[in-house]
Formats: C-alpha cells, sequence, structure tokens
C-alpha cells in the first residue's frame, strides 16, 4: 500500500486530469454544435436563395429532423428559423467588412486562440483578404468558440456588427461566462474599449508592434463597480478591496494579467518604493505596474510611475521581458493634460479613468434630469446656443 501522501498526490493529479478532459470534452461538443447550428441555417438560406423555397419549408423540416433525432433538441421550426439568421447575420456584408478589418487579418498576426487556421488562409490565399469566402470562413471559426446559448439569449439583441464582434472576440479569449457577458454589455465594455480617448504614450515609448498591443490592452476607462465602494474612500483601501476580488479586477484588466503582488516592494539605496499593484502580462511578456489614484489626474504622477518603471526595468525585468509598462488610474483625467505630462517620458505610461459606483446612487436615478434633458431646456430659453 503507497503512503498517504504519495496517495493523495496521485489522486489530486488523476483528479486535475479529469476535470481538464471533461472541460477539453465539454468545449468540443460545443464546438461541434454550433457549427452544425451555422451550416443547418447556410443550407435552409441557401437553398431558399438558389430553389425559391418559401418560409414553409422550415416547418416542414423541423418535423422531418425531430422525427429523424427523436432524442435530440433543438430541431424547433423557432431554432431552424435562428439558425438561419444565425449564419445570415454573421456572413453579411457589414459583418465581413468588420471582419477585415480586425488588426490582427491586416497586420498578419495569428491569434490562434480565435480564428486559428483561417487567419493563415487569408493571408496566403490569392484571392486575398477581401474574399466574403474565406472572410466568412474565420467568422465561422469565431462563432464556434462560444456556446450556443450565449448567441441566442445574450448577443442576439446586440445589432451592430463592430460590437457583436468585439464581445464575441472578448467571449472567446477571456471564456466568459452568460452572465459575465450579459454585465459587460450592460457595462458598455465596447464603448469603454475604443481607442478614442486612451491616454497614453505607446507609440513614442514602444515599437509599433508592440504598442499596438498595449494599446489594445489598455481601456479608456475601468468599471470598478463590483467593489461595492459607496463613499469616499482613501488609495489604500481601494487597493485592499481590489486585493479582495482580485480575480473580478483581473477580468476588468483583460485577458492576459497575471497578479504578482500588491505594495510590490523596490530597493534603491537605503530607500525603498513600494508599487499600489503589479501584475504580469502573458502576451505582452511585460511587468505591469499599476499606480491607483482616487482622485483626478495630476502630472506629476506620470513622473512618479516613470521613476518605478525604471526601476522595474533595471531591477526586475527578466533578459527576455519586454520593456515595463505602468498604467495610472484615477478618478478622471484631462486628456490635454496627460499629454503635456507624458511628452517627455521615455517609459510606456497609460493614464485611464476609474468608476467605482454609478454616476448616480440608485435612490436617485431616474429622479433627476438626463443630460440631454437639461440640454433641451438650456436651448429653449436660450435659443443661440
Amino acid at each position: 500500500m503507497p503512503s498517504s501522501g504519495a496517495y493523495a498526490g496521485f489522486v489530486r493529479e488523476l483528479k486535475q486530469r479529469v476535470a481538464s478532459a471533461r472541460l477539453t470534452a465539454g468545449r468540443s461538443v460545443n464546438r461541434e454544435l454550433v457549427l452544425l447550428y451555422w451550416d443547418i441555417g447556410r443550407a435552409i438560406a441557401e437553398k431558399q436563395r438558389a430553389l425559391g423555397w418559401g418560409e414553409a419549408v422550415v416547418e416542414v423540416l423541423a418535423k422531418d429532423l425531430r422525427r429523424a433525432f427523436p432524442g435530440m433538441g433543438g430541431f424547433s421550426a423557432v431554432n431552424l428559423w435562428r439558425m438561419r439568421r444565425f449564419f445570415a447575420e454573421h456572413t453579411s456584408p457589414a459583418t465581413l467588412a468588420q471582419v477585415a478589418q480586425l488588426p490582427l487579418l491586416r497586420s498578419g498576426r495569428l491569434d490562434a486562440a480565435i480564428l486559428s487556421q483561417p487567419v493563415i488562409e487569408l493571408r496566403r490565399s490569392a484571392r486575398g483578404p477581401s474574399s466574403p469566402a474565406i472572410l466568412a470562413q474565420a467568422v465561422r471559426e469565431l462563432v464556434a468558440a462560444v456556446p450556443w446559448g450565449h448567441h441566442i439569449n445574450v448577443l442576439a439583441p446586440v445589432v451592430d456588427p463592430a460590437v457583436r464582434l468585439y464581445y464575441l472576440r472578448a467571449t472567446a479569449r477571456f471564456g466568459w461566462s452568460r452572465n459575465v457577458l450579459l454585465n459587460q454589455i450592460k457595462a458598455g465594455a465596447y464603448e469603454r474599449s475604443l481607442k478614442a480617448g486612451k491616454s497614453h504614450n505607446f507609440t513614442t515609448a514602444l515599437p509599433e508592434h508592440l504598442a499596438e498591443q498595449a494599446e489594445e490592452a489598455l481601456k479608456s476607462s475601468y468599471n470598478l463597480e463590483f467593489l461595492g465602494i459607496g463613499r469616499a474612500v482613501k488609495e489604500r483601501e481601494l487597493e485592499d478591496r481590489i486585493v479582495g476580488r482580485v480575480r473580478d479586477f483581473i477580468l476588468e484588466l483583460g485577458y492576459g494579467f497575471c497578479f504578482v503582488g500588491k505594495q510590490h516592494r523596490l530597493a534603491l539605496g537605503t530607500k525603498e518604493y513600494f508599487v499600489d499593484l503589479l501584475f504580469y502580462h502573458r502576451f505582452l511578456k511585460a511587468l505591469v505596474a499599476i499606480d491607483l489614484k482616487v482622485g483626478a489626474f495630476e502630472p506629476e504622477f506620470t513622473g512618479k510611475m516613470d521613476f518605478y518603471l525604471n526601476l522595474l526595468n533595471d531591477r526586475e525585468r527578466a533578459p527576455d521581458d519586454r520593456p515595463s509598462i505602468g498604467i495610472i488610474l484615477c478618478a478622471e483625467q484631462d486628456n490635454l493634460e496627460v499629454e503635456y505630462a507624458l511628452r517627455t517620458k521615455g517609459n510606456p505610461i497609460g493614464v485611464a479613468a476609474c468608476r467605482l459606483q454609478s454616476s448616480l446612487p440608485a435612490e436617485l436615478r431616474g429622479k433627476l434630469p438626463t443630460a440631454r434633458q437639461l440640454t433641451d431646456v438650456i436651448r429653449r430659453i436660450l435659443p443661440g446656443s
């Protein structure tokens, strides 16, 4: 009989292997199901277009499929219409035009976890990246990475192809559950991911290809409402709250961030300095220092961050790591002020706003006029405004 310690380790390893296999099997089943529904939707659309079949064919097809596969669900007429719409929306000219503009397609970089082989074919195909067939194949691979329930229950109401594509890619990359995806949509993750409004000096402090990746990893603002802060707090309390909910914070930061520690110590001579939060980004291959500020941005913040990054690069960066990156999170910032503050900084630094609570307390929501209502009143009072 093996020792209790050896056997416990043996059982633990087997449990991990079984859990991994179940997860892989679940993903494989989901992929095949979504691809099946894609192919059914495509077949219906193509037959209707080629043979002039009307809507009645869907009802007949639903009955025949249920009769042929009595133990298999999903073949109701309603679901078949969903499959047809699913295929049609993801292969529409508007959607394919958005896919052709993805940075990884325009630059030729491969995001294996998202679009895999079709991206390679996009670049190699003699037909070029504008070929609808190749673009549709890339979309097919992308949608297969997202469960059917996500598509139907959450993404179906998202009609803008650019917005839907963003959430598809994010769900595939981050493994968002249905509830997380829904919360991200409600929180306006797409709008906050837009390049407009981002403040940084990545383009001058980093090589072009790395600057693009760093820019994509930075949001213009971060939603920290999950911390449950309803009053003024000091920076150390904010830091402790984040560490207590570090999983949620990493989810908000984005894919690839790995937590290193809080109040990370940096020594220089007889003095000590402490970085509020330190992360490592797996794909940027860089340390990421985060400085938390509960007030508005001040120009001197960038000098402090620049100093920290110099120490990180000299003392802690591994030989194959890229330059360390700094992110300053503050309550608000003036982009012009940030631009001037970063102009002379040699290290890559980004500045973003963080929202700790909704703009209005719950008891006041709906009781005060909106910005549009106030504007309308002002225009009526001052016609020339």
